[in-house]
């Protein structure tokens, strides 16, 4: 059973009450948003603070300063969180945010807006992973268990933000067009220039290949990782603890398969599987 010390419910989600309340949710679901709003959807650990890194140097033409001097959640504040009221307001236009939320839990006025969305998917096999070493940090969290327990969890959406095939499909059965750009974190790791350049095309901006490069070259997961502004390391130990595991841990593909069961993997898949047929998203 989850703690409900920790957690708050909200439209039948578990949102951790360490970066979220009533208010930081009211807030967001009444933001005024702009046509030239951006913002990166993601399940939980799919990639958003890559993302937080990449938005930036994309938006100011590889300039570094902001990646070396601001946190990640002040320089692409996540929406549903807390200080969204404090940073949007002095934030400099375009805005870019991130958000765990589902498409119908969007601000009212996006839907009518011309917003763009970049929505990352990550082989949920990695997802649960990662999720599962990340409770095991984080203080504000439940303990997950043993990695068995955590995954039932998981499948039964009794983890933040819910069900991880609920919310891949509230973005993929949307209307936004072209507004909607859909990258894999796969795709992040094997051609990061490639992904670069899709989303730069995306956002209206022209760069060139050195600006890409750059932007490439300081966004790999080594350079993250040491990078105070963006690998949590100004987070006090006591509300993430790091002897447990790092925030950032491995940033690779695959790395399921040294948790999984042939067992587990079995049942994960066909779980999945069912809950995603009819859809046009093909699991990896």
């Amino acid at each position: 059973m989850n703690d409900d010390r920790k957690y708050l419910v909200y439209h039948g989600l578990l949102l951790p009450k360490e970066t979220h309340n009533e208010d930081s949710l009211m807030y967001a679901a009444e933001l005024q948003i702009r046509d030239d709003d951006i913002f990166v959807l993601t399940y939980p650990k799919s990639g958003t603070t890559w993302m937080q890194e990449i938005l930036p140097l994309l938006l100011n033409g590889g300039d570094l300063t902001p990646v070396e001097t601001i946190p990640n959640w002040d320089r692409v504040p996540w929406l549903e969180e807390t200080r969204a009221a404090l940073v949007l307001k002095n934030q400099t236009l375009p805005r870019a945010m991130v958000s765990h939320l589902p498409y119908n839990l969007m601000p009212r006025t996006f839907f009518t807006s011309k917003a763009k969305v970049i929505y990352i998917t990550r082989n949920p096999k990695d997802v649960v992973v990662s999720s599962f070493y990340f409770h095991k940090m984080a203080s504000f969290l439940d303990d997950p268990g043993t990695f068995d327990e955590f995954l039932d969890k998981f499948l039964s959406g009794q983890v933040l933000f819910g069900k991880w095939t609920d919310h891949v499909k509230s973005w993929r059965n949307t209307d936004l067009g072209d507004r909607i750009l859909y990258i894999n974190y796969e795709d992040l790791v094997k051609d990061l220039t490639g992904a670069l350049c899709k989303i730069s095309q995306f956002l209206g901006r022209k760069h060139t290949p050195e600006i890409l490069q750059k932007v490439a070259m300081h966004c790999s997961f080594s350079n993250m990782k040491n990078n105070s502004m963006s690998n949590y390391s100004l987070v006090p130990q006591d509300i993430m603890d790091r002897s447990k595991s790092s925030f950032m841990r491995k940033g690779i593909v695959g790395d399921w398969k040294n948790h999984f069961s042939p067992e587990q993997e079995e049942k994960f898949t066909t779980i999945l599987k069912e809950e995603m047929k009819g859809t046009s998203f093909k699991l990896d």
